[in-house]
This record gives C-alpha cells, sequence and structure tokens, in this order.
C-alpha cells in the first residue's frame, strides 16, 4: 500500500533544506570517496567521461526509458490527493524515466482534458509542486538502479504557466515592444520562478514566422518576420539558460517549436499542411531555428505538428538530422510535440500502427515522445529486431544524459521548497510584468489627439466591454495571484484624479473563457441587445468613454483536436461587438477603443470611427495598471506591430516581405494592408533621416555600417523603433521587396537627437540562388531606413 503524502513528504524534508545549500552532493553514494563512487557520480570528473560511463552501465531497457516522458500516464503514480507514490512509480517505471511532463498540474489521467486545465481543478501552488518535484526526483535518485534524476518540463509561453507565477504580456504582445533586452529580463524570472517549483526543461519559445492570422495559435509566435523572431527569440533563450554551462540554479533549459513551417497551415487551420519549398523554408520559416542553434546554447527543439511536401516533421529526416544537425550543427535533445508520434498513425496516416511509428520517428531524429509513451514503448523490440540499432539508441540517451549532467541534477534534482512561495511573483517580477504590458502597447490612432487623457476634462468616464472586468491573459496561462482589469486600473485613476467612472458590460462575445475547456458557447445576440442598449443608455451621460473590445482565450486559440476547435475564417471582431461600436460611435462622444486580444483583427470600422485606437494584445497580470498609465499619459506608447493587419481575408496571405510580381490588385478592393508590419504611433513625434553609409561600395565577402538619425521633434519624452531594411535590386532568383535586417528601439527627450547604427554583413545581403547555395552576388541593395515597413527613406549600396 503506497505511503500517503505527508508520511513520504516527511521523509524529504531533510532534502529541501539541504537544497541550497553549495557543494552538498544529493546524488545515492555521491558522498562517497572518489575512489570508491562510480565515476558518473563523481561531480569533478569530465561530462562526457560521465556521459560514456553511465552509458556503458545501462541495460537497454534503462536506456529505453530515459526516452520516455510521463504525463497522462501519472495519475498510476499517484496517491488519491494527486500526491507522488513512489511504491507506484517503482511498479510501473522499474528501469527509471527520462522526462516527466508538467509536475505543476494535476492531470489525473487519459479521461482528463489534454491540456491538462479544463477549469475544473486547481493546480498546484509553489510549495506544492515543489514538493511533487522532490518526491520524483528522490524515487528516481535513491529508488532507481542507477539514480538517474529527470527532466522536469513546463510550458512557459510568456511566463511560467502555473498557478501564481507572474503573467507577462502574450508573446505576440512581447515582440511588439521590439524590446529583445525587456524579453531577456522576462524570460530570467521565468526561468527563476520555474526552478524554484524544480522545473528544469522550458517547452518555449516559439520562434515559428507566423504569416496566417486566421491560425489560433498566432498569439503564441512573434509575428511574421524571421529577423523579429529570431532576435527575440534569442533573447528569451539567453533570458531561460542563459549562456554558461553548467546550468545555473536559477535558470532552465528551453526548447524551440515547432520546427518548422507551422505558422502558415492551409486554410488558416492548426497543424494543416505547410505548403511551402524548399527555398521559403530557408529564406523565411528556417532563420530563426538556425540563429538560435548557432548563437545560443539551446537544449532542445521540438518538431511541428505539420507536413512539409508529404512528410509530416516528426518523420522528417532531411528536416531533423540533415539540416538541424548537420548543417547546423545542433548537439542537443529533440522532443516530439504532444501525441505526435502517435499522429503519424491517427493524423497523417503514414504509420500503421504506433510501432511503426516510432521507428519513422527515431529514423528521423526524434529523441524523446512527450508527453506519453506509446509508439516508444515498443523500441526494445524494434532493437531486437534489428530495426533500430544499439548505436542509434546509444547516439539518443548520450545527447539526453548529457542534459542532466551539465544542468547538475546529479548532483542536486531538488527544489527548496521553504523558499518556492517566496521565489514566485516577487515585487520585481511584478513591476517587469507591467513595464512590459506598458512597452507592447501599439496606439494604431489618435488623429484627433484625444490621448492622453487630461484628468481635468475627462467629466464622467463610461467604461464598455466585459473583458474590462474580466480580463483575459491569452492562453497557455493558469491564474496568476491577482489579474489587475481595466476597470480596476481605471477606478484607482479615478479616485486619484477626481473624476467618475462608470462601467456598462456593452457587449458579451463567450459565456465563460476558460481556454481548455473544448465546448465554446458563444453569447446569444439578443443577450448582447440587451446590453448594447443598456451601454447606449448609459453613454448618453458620459463625457468620455472607454470600450475594450477584441477577443478572449476562447475565441481564437490553438486547435489540438476535432473537439477543440480555435481557428477563424474571419478576421473580423467575433460576435456584436461591432454593433455595440455603431452604436457608441453615433453618439459623437470622445471614445477611445483598446483592443485585448491575440491575433491581428480586421478592425476597419473602429480604424474609421475611433477617436482613438490602441492595440494592447493580452497584456498580462498588470492590465488595468498598464492601460491607466498609457491613457492618461504615464507611460507614452512606442510599441510596434510584428504583423500586418489585414483589412480582409481575401487578401490573405498578407505579409510585408513579399516578391515583387505578388498583389498586381482587386476589382473589388486594395492590395494595401489596414495597418502595415512595423507600424506604431506616439504621443510625441519622430523625424528618422535616410540612411547613410560608411562604406556605400564593399566586396562581396566585405561589411558596413549605415546610420540613422532620429530626432524627437514633439513636446513630450517617448519610444521610436528604427527599422532598417534591405533589398536586393536585381537578382539571380525573385527576392523580396523588403527585408528587415534591423531595429533599435530608442527612448529620446523632447528635441533630442540620436544616431543609430547598423551593421551590414554578408549575412544580411546573402541568399540561396538557383543551386541553393548561400551567395552574396555582385550589384545594387536599396538601404532603407524609417519607422514602420511603409514610410521609408533610402540610400544605395554596390557590391562588386
Amino acid at each position: 500500500m503506497g505511503i500517503k503524502r505527508r508520511e513520504f513528504l516527511a521523509s524529504v524534508g531533510g532534502i529541501a533544506g539541504l537544497a541550497v545549500v553549495p557543494g552538498v552532493a544529493m546524488a545515492q553514494g555521491a558522498t562517497a570517496a572518489k575512489g570508491g563512487a562510480a565515476l558518473y557520480k563523481q561531480a569533478g570528473a569530465p561530462v562526457d567521461a560521465r556521459v560514456e560511463d553511465l552509458l556503458k552501465r545501462m541495460t537497454i531497457d534503462e536506456k529505453i526509458a530515459q526516452m520516455q516522458c510521463v504525463w497522462q500516464q501519472k495519475a498510476a503514480l499517484q496517491n488519491a490527493d494527486t500526491s507522488f507514490n513512489p511504491d507506484k512509480a517503482r511498479a510501473a517505471h522499474p528501469h527509471g524515466m527520462g522526462m516527466f511532463a508538467r509536475p505543476s498540474d494535476r492531470q489525473l489521467g487519459a479521461a482528463a482534458n489534454v491540456a491538462g486545465d479544463a477549469g475544473e481543478t486547481a493546480h498546484r501552488g509553489p510549495r506544492e509542486t515543489a514538493e511533487y518535484v522532490n518526491a520524483v526526483q528522490k524515487w528516481a535518485m535513491e529508488g532507481t538502479r542507477l539514480g538517474i534524476p529527470v527532466l522536469m518540463h513546463e510550458e512557459a509561453l510568456h511566463g511560467y504557466v502555473a498557478r501564481e507565477a507572474t503573467s507577462f504580456p502574450q508573446a505576440i504582445g512581447l515582440a511588439s515592444s521590439f524590446d529583445p533586452v525587456l524579453v531577456e529580463k522576462i524570460f530570467s524570472v521565468a526561468a527563476r520562478e520555474m526552478r524554484a517549483r524544480g522545473a528544469n526543461l522550458a517547452l518555449a519559445p516559439v520562434v515559428d514566422v507566423a504569416r496566417e492570422p486566421r491560425w489560433g495559435r498566432i498569439e503564441e509566435t512573434y509575428g511574421e518576420d524571421p529577423h523579429v523572431c529570431g532576435v527575440m527569440g534569442k533573447a528569451a533563450v539567453l533570458g531561460f539558460s542563459g549562456n554558461t554551462l553548467p546550468l545555473a540554479q536559477d535558470k532552465v533549459y528551453a526548447t524551440l517549436k515547432h520546427m518548422t513551417g507551422h505558422g502558415q497551415p492551409e486554410s488558416g487551420t492548426n497543424i494543416g499542411p505547410a505548403n511551402v519549398g524548399e527555398r521559403t523554408l530557408r529564406e523565411d520559416f528556417f532563420p530563426p531555428f538556425e540563429k538560435l542553434i548557432r548563437e545560443t546554447r539551446i537544449a532542445a527543439v521540438m518538431p511541428s505538428y505539420n507536413e512539409i511536401d508529404g512528410i509530416p516533421s516528426h518523420a522528417n529526416r532531411w528536416l531533423l538530422t540533415d539540416v538541424l544537425r548537420k548543417e547546423w550543427g545542433f548537439k542537443g535533445v529533440t522532443v516530439s510535440d504532444y501525441m505526435a508520434v502517435n499522429e503519424l498513425v491517427t493524423r497523417h496516416s503514414l504509420a500503421a500502427n504506433p510501432k511503426e511509428a516510432a521507428l519513422r520517428a527515431v529514423k528521423a531524429g526524434v529523441d524523446i515522445e512527450t508527453p506519453d509513451p506509446l509508439g516508444y514503448l515498443k523500441l526494445s523490440e524494434l532493437v531486437r529486431e534489428g530495426k533500430i540499432s544499439n548505436a542509434e539508441i546509444d547516439a539518443i540517451v548520450r545527447r539526453i544524459l548529457k542534459l542532466k549532467f551539465e544542468a547538475g541534477l546529479f548532483e542536486n534534482p531538488y527544489a527548496d521548497v521553504a523558499q518556492a512561495n517566496a521565489r514566485t511573483a516577487t515585487p520585481d517580477a511584478i513591476a517587469l510584468a507591467l513595464e512590459a504590458a506598458r512597452r507592447s502597447a501599439v496606439l494604431l490612432k489618435n488623429d484627433k489627439g484625444l490621448l492622453p487623457l487630461q484628468p481635468n476634462k475627462v467629466g464622467r468616464m463610461l467604461l464598455l466591454g466585459t473583458h474590462a472586468k474580466d480580463t483575459p491573459i491569452g492562453g497557455y496561462s493558469d491564474v496568476p495571484r491577482h489579474v489587475v482589469s481595466v476597470y480596476e486600473g481605471l477606478q484607482k485613476e479615478a479616485q486619484a484624479q477626481g473624476f467618475s467612472l462608470a462601467y456598462s458590460e456593452g457587449v458579451r462575445l463567450t459565456e465563460g473563457r476558460v481556454w481548455g475547456k473544448d465546448q465554446i458557447v458563444f453569447t446569444k445576440p439578443e443577450v448582447n441587445a440587451r446590453l448594447i442598449a443598456e451601454a447606449v443608455e448609459a453613454a448618453k451621460s458620459a463625457d468620455t468613454i472607454v470600450m475594450v473590445l477584441g477577443d478572449n482565450e476562447q475565441t481564437a486559440r490553438e486547435a489540438w483536436a476535432d473537439n477543440h476547435l480555435g481557428d477563424r475564417t474571419s478576421l473580423d471582431l467575433i460576435g456584436q461587438q461591432n454593433d455595440l461600436a455603431r452604436a457608441i460611435f453615433a453618439l459623437g462622444k470622445p471614445t477611445v477603443v483598446l483592443l485585448l486580444n491575440g491575433r491581428p483583427l480586421s478592425v476597419n470600422l473602429l480604424a474609421e470611427r475611433a477617436d482613438a485606437l490602441l492595440e494592447c494584445w493580452y497584456m498580462g497580470q498588470e492590465t488595468g495598471n498598464a492601460v491607466a498609465d498609457l491613457l492618461f499619459g504615464r507611460a507614452n506608447p512606442g510599441g510596434k506591430l510584428p504583423v500586418s493587419i489585414a483589412r480582409d481575408t481575401g487578401q490573405l496571405p498578407m505579409y510585408y516581405n513579399r516578391k515583387p510580381s505578388s498583389r498586381r490588385g482587386y476589382i473589388d478592393g486594395t492590395t494595401t494592408p489596414l495597418f502595415p508590419f512595423g507600424f506604431g504611433l506616439s504621443y510625441t513625434r519622430f523625424e528618422i533621416s535616410a540612411p547613410t553609409l560608411q562604406a556605400a561600395r564593399i566586396g562581396t565577402g566585405g561589411s558596413t555600417r549605415a546610420q540613422v538619425q532620429v530626432r524627437n521633434v514633439g513636446n513630450v519624452r517617448g519610444d521610436e523603433v528604427v527599422q532598417l531594411y534591405i533589398r536586393d535590386d536585381v537578382s539571380s532568383v525573385t527576392r523580396p521587396l523588403l527585408e528587415l535586417k534591423g531595429f533599435q528601439r530608442v527612448t529620446l527627450e523632447p528635441g533630442e537627437t540620436r544616431t543609430v547604427s547598423f551593421d551590414i554583413k554578408p549575412t544580411d545581403l546573402w541568399f540561396f540562388n538557383a543551386e541553393m547555395k548561400r551567395v552574396v552576388e555582385p550589384g545594387t541593395f536599396t538601404i532603407f531606413a524609417g519607422p514602420n515597413s511603409v514610410d521609408l527613406k533610402k540610400t544605395t549600396l554596390t557590391v562588386a
């Protein structure tokens, strides 16, 4: 009979106290003298030697166990109160365990929701998660033959996805900041909060280049541009992991997701085929992955669900071995996406059964099957049959063990239970969440100068919108300690500034907004008709109106199953939101519209009739405080759009780095976006000069530097993002009209001028020629600079 949670935790309580004492070796037998300890247990021995020593001691079953993960099956390892039971683990996993999924959640088996959170069950808080992790690690270290610790993975898309952890703006919002320094700080906090609970591997960042706004997962990305995705992704990896090994005690490994083509699925539906050729892959979708593999110590890569040219990524040896490992030199592990190996059977019809799917995945280069082993339960059979060699298994397990040694897990895999709460949502983390929310907002319209609001002119303010009070924070979120709503933020502002604030719901999108629930119940039109009428009546006595519109976690999200959809056929505001907007605009009152959403919306009506329009995205837990600061001028919007916003789905695909033959025109509309990539206004005005080149003529292997002057010609302090674009004027294969190659966000006082410099290197000029070789061709290149992808000034660079 399994021991209960309190009894077991009493046995590991001393471990938690020792976890922060430098130099204490916790592995079984690691305190023995070096002469008596196995080489792999000697902390001072070279990592490679430790790996080889351990590998030669392992049976084939112990090796295969390292390639497996547990998530839905963890119910079989737990007591009735969901605490971990080592006796059950010993019986179910006699050969050990390689990876454990989401220890912070209370996944209760296959009957539970596949995302682990349908909203019915509160997940573990900081202390309980740390206790749970320690219990698992104690079993792994002391209850298995060789004492191999476990990789503990968690989601961390825009902060650690766990109860009480700090919630930052959604990824697409972080991209809008155009501030990689900020992004690195954010994921340093996420890593600190994860490690405080014992997690050591983040399933983030997402560096998919996103070219499909109907796709519900676009909010998880850094947008449509390969350069932005690469720069922001690199910042995230450095925040998670640092750039040194062994892994620091407040850092975690990171995982690049999802390789690749995932961000332009057919029909805009999740996991749809990526209908792109090798050139498009190499020039548009590969660059963020290649950059991070070459420039960081990235530990893991996750293949994508989709197929490319008939081959699903999890069975694509060219992608995962020839390109990822042989071309780019990746040395880490590849981790399958959830259920993706089995989807070779159930979705793609590429394999007849899980065993065959496992063979395809291993041969392609997938090291670990997540979230639970299915096909990889058959690996020992495949080895005995000679279909997978021992050498192939050894190569995979060698990579997995190396990560564990370099993380210091053999010396100390435990969390400090006593400090887990104190290291969560700390004052500095909350302050950073507020700063990030301020810096992520994009001002799309303010032509009448309504913003910033003047407190003595606001009069009677009316706040509208269901999500002004019930604040969405986006997919891949849990429940923070506190989420500041727009209503709460403006209520505090009204009390401090002396104006009155009233609220009317105005319009409702769904009856509930739990991301993990399969069924979506849209609010009935007759309910919204009543809410709109009430809002219009309230607005008649208002002097200033703030309207909160957009989406929530159900109206656009990851579609992970046929009964859990999240993609959309339309880019318009869902439901009766435009009906509310028309009715309010008809009153002629000063009206500010705030968008809380995760995907770019075709807000044609709002762009035409709102007095001011702010794209806030999902701002995280400090939403209301950030909104108040932005509306009243304590913060000046400086974010830029990381995506083009289309006017209509008929324009799709819509991205700025298009080819010369695209968009000839329509007989019934325009080819221009509603708002272009890189666009964003400010409460001040800036002038940006044409770029000047340090050398206007270089060789094919040469470099130069472009300098751009930016001046604040307005009356208040503000931020501008200076953007550098390049066009190859004539080339042997067609090239985009523009490609972003650099950006810098600068803060300038009124009247201040600054010179911003960009190095232009061969890597900024090269492309893949007809033979699919990287070349810099002689000729002219137009170098552009400006505040967005449209309003540009230029000069010419000659390459001879």
